[in-house]
């Protein structure tokens, strides 16, 4: 194999080190984390949005507007969280939940929030995600590159080849890694198995609690506990589109699909804990 060839290599050693760094996380701090952060962790800045809107909803301070929108529907209430309010403020006209997320001040809010979760390390910071994609993509396209430019033969070849593989295999997978690390997935995991979705929404009629089941589970919990509000508000099939978990942010069990086509049908039947719908 030419002696250039091994330079190639271990240049892409080397970018795939610099990303694993990038893409290590320090210890989590197992703190409490509010339903809008807990959203954020399974289904990215729509699901935390959706969260905050819920909150709102129950409320009384937003509603379902025309075609799909959100609307306000008076003052935020007695609440200092920054993404409640910051969603709340967006709504100068209704808007859709996309439109809602994308506005500054909704989107800086959420920002926030997600710093917050980065210095906590149950989420990896987005900057260095980015950073770690460019080099694992180098490192995969450096060897091609090497095999083209040294041109090796036989033996070589198939010794270049070989090695090779190694780094270009090990940066393929690592693009896939979530924005999540294990500690937040095991978080995530844990609650949904103490706090699994109701068949009934009569069943809970805590509010805090409804937003937990939202954060955990998205579209079912939604349809469960305020399916006019999220089929008329164009809640229902948005949340978890950006979602952090690259694939994981839709979470749906048995019990949840079940409970979900069931309240569909029962439009606002019952008051559960979901506040006005």
């Amino acid at each position: 194999m030419p002696t250039a060839m091994w330079w190639f290599i271990g240049a892409s050693c080397a970018q795939l080190l610099c990303a694993a760094a990038l893409l290590r996380t320090r210890g989590s701090e197992q703190a409490e984390l509010a339903p809008q952060a807990l959203a954020l962790l399974r289904g990215g800045r729509l699901a935390a949005v959706t969260v905050a809107l819920v909150a709102l909803h129950q409320r009384g301070a937003v509603a379902a507007g025309r075609k799909g929108t959100i609307r306000a529907n008076g003052g935020p209430g007695r609440t200092r969280d920054p993404v409640q309010l910051g969603v709340h403020g967006s709504l100068q006209r209704a808007l859709g939940i996309r439109a809602l997320a994308a506005h500054p001040k909704a989107r800086r809010a959420v920002d926030e929030l997600r710093g917050e979760l980065d210095r906590a390390g149950l989420l990896r910071p987005l900057g260095r995600m980015r950073a770690a994609r460019v080099l694992l993509l180098c490192t995969a396209a450096t060897i091609p590159a090497g095999l083209l430019i040294t041109t090796p033969t036989g033996t070589g070849l198939s010794l270049a080849g070989f090695v090779g593989a190694v780094p270009a295999v090990a940066a393929l997978a690592l693009l896939r890694l979530p924005a999540t690390p294990r500690a937040a997935r095991d978080l995530l995991a844990g609650l949904r198995e103490r706090h699994p979705l109701p068949a009934h929404r009569r069943e809970v009629t805590d509010g805090r609690l409804v937003q937990l089941y939202v954060a955990l589970y998205g579209d079912p919990a939604l349809a469960l506990f305020l399916p006019r509000f999220s089929r008329d508000g164009g809640l229902l099939g948005q949340d978890g589109g950006d979602g952090c978990l690259a694939g994981r942010g839709r979470y749906v069990s048995g019990a949840a699909g079940s409970a979900a086509a069931g309240s569909e049908g029962a439009g606002s039947g019952g008051a559960g804990g979901g506040g006005p719908d």
